[in-house]
Parts: C-alpha cells; structure tokens; sequence
C-alpha cells in the first residue's frame, strides 16, 4: 500500500471502514510495522501469531482461507460469552436510538446495570461506578479507599496483576512493568501473595486504606491461594480498618465456577472490580461496586459528587451490552457450566500431566486454568548454536510460547503464556465452550508433548521455526 502525504484534511487520503475491512495480510503488517507497536509486530511474527482472522463465531475464528481455529485465549477472560453472541448485538440495536453519552441528564440504562449488579453482588455491595476498562476500575477502587479511610498505604501482592496505568501499575506485582516508569505513587507495600503473617504485618500499624488481591491470580500464573486465605484476608483487613478490594476483572461473572470468585470462601469485599467479560466482548466496559456506607463517605455530597467521573463510563452502549450479558450470564447458569466443563478439563489435563514430564503443573478453577512447562535446561554447547539474543531469551525463558506455537501453527489452536510467568500457558476458553472442543485441545496438547521426546526437540523445533521468521 503506498502512502499518501496529502493536504491537512483531505478525505481523498483517508482509509474508508469498506477499504478497511479489505485490507491484506500484506498491508495490516505494513500499516501496523509503521504507525502501531512495530516490536509487537515482529514478536507476532516471529511465533506466526500475525494470522489476519476474518470472521468469528462462539469459541471459533476464521482465516482468510477459511480455516477454523479454536480460541482458548477468549480475550484474557473477555469472552464468556464468545466471540460475536447474537443477543449482544441486539441489545446494542435496541439502544441505538438513544443518546449514548449525555451527561446533563440521567440514563435509565446504566441504572438498571446498577441495580443488577447489586442483586448479584456478594453482601451489601450496592453503589455501582461504571468505567472502561479494568485498569480503570482499579484506579477508581484504589481512589475511593483513600478518600473514605483517610489513609495513603495500599497493601499489595507480589506477582499480582491490576493493570498498567500508574495507580494500577504501583500495585501490580512484577518489577519488570514497575521499573520503567518509577517513581509510582507512594507507600504502595508488596507482600506475598497467600501470606496472612505477612499481610497481618502491614496492617497491624492502623495505616493502610486497602488490601487488593486477586482472588486467584492471572497474569501471575493460575495460582490459587492456600484454602481461606482470602476469607481470613477480609477478617483481618476489617479487624484493622483497612478496605479490602477484591480484584474480579478476569475472575468474575462465572469464570472460575462462581459467579463471583470470591464466594466460594464467602467472602464480600468492600469493593470489588470489574471488566473484561462485563461488555459480552463487545462493548468496552468496567466497574466497581462498593457499599452504601463506603460511598457516601466518599462522594455523598454534592460538592464531592464530581471527584471521580469518567467520560466515557455509562455510556448507553456498554451498558446495555452488560445488561444482556448479566442477563444471559445467570439465565443460562455459565458459572455452572464452567464449573462442570473446568472438573472435566483440569482432570484430563493432569492424566496428560502424569504421563508427560514436559508439562510440570496443572492447575486453575472452572475455566481459567493455567498449565506450566519445564524450562529447558541451560546447555552452553546447545546454545552455542544459537547467537542472536531474542532467539536465547525465548527458548530459555518462554516455553510456553514455544507451546502455545505449536499449539497454533500445527493444530489450529489459539492460547497464550501469561505475562508474569512466560512458562505457563492460559487457558480460558468461552464458557460456552463444548465438551467436543475441549477434547480436541486436549487431544492437541497430547499430539505436541508426544512428538517431542525432550525439551531439545521442542526447543530445536521452535527455534527453528524463530529463526526461518528472522531472516526473512
């Protein structure tokens, strides 16, 4: 595609949506390489992840040829719902005569939302703030504890993830994403995730306005904390005066086999964050839900009313989209359905653990389920043959891309390594899932740790394949 140094302005220049939905493979690499993450780009690439997929359905996408691949990402937990739910679509049809954003006024939509959130909510939760994502709702939870305790110190896991905006970022748990952008924002305290003594330490001096943790970390690696680790977190939070904010932007609204994550120890935290599969993977929305006590010594009056707004958050879009996706999310029990087709999965997954050495761990609840590979052994003489820094980086300590490559170049299967451990690969497919395409990435999975004796062959055959994409 050649391109055009027109006048300030002018149409002519101008890609139209028709020209857009027409665009190559060619050309969206050369349009991405140039005004996108051009280092994105090239990592896609190198693991054959540029596939440019025209079409999606459920817990399928297509290629340009036409080619079927299961995806068992789902959007980092998006996609409970699937890909392009029918009943999502018409939800947003039916508002679009409405104003999508007027802030002069009040919206019955966003307030239906809210009061169905409150319904499902654990405890008391009840005052609904809608946003646009959850780094955003994250922001938003760790400015509310502040104003309403009065306090600065936020506790926080290690190996955590909250998101990449600057509040978010100075309670997620990896030095890596941290450390470029420090100073963060002050008296932000790590700990060990699963570590009450710890925890109990931080709180003891009567100075910490929250506690945010994952009910079950993501990015970190599907870990799980020791049993009612998180209940004992909420009483010694309370016990303190410290508000504790549980983080359900990827565990919520069915994922893990409860609605909520935290209910299945019976917890009801003081504030509690959504997004991801709010929007039915459409719309872009996020939220949190607090208590009524919460919120009016926060913002309950009027000169307070408008400390913390978002443009965009409410709009009538998204929140008719989370209205049908609640809806549908209770209607046809998803939570329940995770559940059952996760006991399934998980329990395959460690008989495939039992009989390969290369897959170290299986673990996760519902469907968000991580699965850890053996990182290859350091061999001076192996690497030897290997000299360019990104190929060593990867074989040593991104196995599980090399995986989840073989996964998708050789079986048509899409799934991803988490950010905060490149060893493990996630697994969360659509909670629609069906028992057939759970069988067919198992039996995937078994096909690619099968036809690979040792970890030099999987090593040898991904990097192979790196080093074909590099010197092109």
């Amino acid at each position: 595609m050649a391109h055009h140094d027109g006048p300030f302005g002018s149409c002519s220049n101008l890609i139209t949506l028709d020209q857009a939905l027409t665009l190559s493979k060619k050309d969206t690499v050369d349009l991405s390489n140039r005004h996108l993450n051009t280092s994105l780009v090239t990592l896609l690439s190198l693991i054959n992840f540029d596939t440019l997929f025209v079409k999606a359905q459920g817990a399928s996408v297509f290629d340009e040829q036409g080619n079927e691949f299961l995806d068992f990402l789902g959007g980092y937990g998006s996609l409970n719902l699937g890909h392009n739910h029918p009943e999502i679509f018409e939800a947003v049809q039916k508002v679009s005569h409405l104003p999508n954003i007027l802030q002069a006024a009040i919206n019955n939509i966003p307030a239906a939302l809210a009061r169905n959130l409150a319904e499902l909510a654990p405890g008391n939760l009840n005052k609904a703030f809608f946003c646009n994502s959850g780094a955003e709702s994250v922001e938003g939870a760790l400015k509310l504890a502040k104003i309403t305790t009065g306090r600065k110190k936020i506790i926080y896991c290690h190996n955590s993830f909250h998101g990449k905006t600057i509040g978010a970022l100075s309670v997620t748990g990896r030095e890596k994403y941290q450390a470029p952008f420090k100073p963060l924002l002050e008296e932000c305290i790590g700990i060990p995730f699963g570590d009450l003594s710890s925890l109990k330490d931080q709180l003891s001096p009567g100075d910490g306005a929250a506690f945010i943790v994952e009910p079950l970390q993501g990015e970190g690696g599907i870990i799980e904390p020791p049993p009612l680790y998180i209940s004992k977190a909420k009483k010694l939070c309370s016990q303190y005066g410290t508000l504790f904010i549980a983080d359900e932007v990827q565990t919520g609204l069915g994922r893990t086999g409860d609605l909520f994550a935290c209910q299945l120890e019976g917890v009801s935290p003081d504030i509690l964050c959504l997004a991801k599969s709010l929007g039915g993977g459409l719309m872009p929305i996020g939220a949190y839900i607090t208590t009524d006590d919460i919120w009016r010594k926060a913002y309950g009056t009027m000169d307070k009313a408008l400390l913390h707004t978002s443009t965009f958050g409410g709009n009538t879009l998204a929140c008719a989209a989370a209205l049908k996706t609640l809806e549908v999310t209770v209607r046809d029990e998803l939570h329940l359905q995770a559940r059952e087709k996760g006991s399934y999965f998980i329990g395959r997954l460690r008989q495939l653990k039992e009989k390969y050495p290369l897959l170290k761990d299986v673990r996760g609840r519902g469907l968000m389920i991580g699965i850890e590979f053996q990182q290859p052994p350091a061999d001076k003489k192996y690497f030897l043959r290997f000299t360019m820094n990104v190929v060593n980086k990867l074989i040593q300590e991104f196995m599980g891309s090399l995986v989840a490559g073989e996964l998708f170049n050789k079986h048509r299967i899409i799934t991803a390594y988490t950010l905060n451990n490149p060893n493990v690969i996630r697994l969360e497919p659509p909670l629609t899932v069906t028992r057939e395409q759970i069988d067919l990435v198992l039996e995937a999975l078994e096909s690619v740790l099968a036809n690979h004796s040792g970890f030099m062959s999987m090593v040898g055959s991904g990097t192979a394949n790196l080093l074909q994409k590099i010197r092109k």
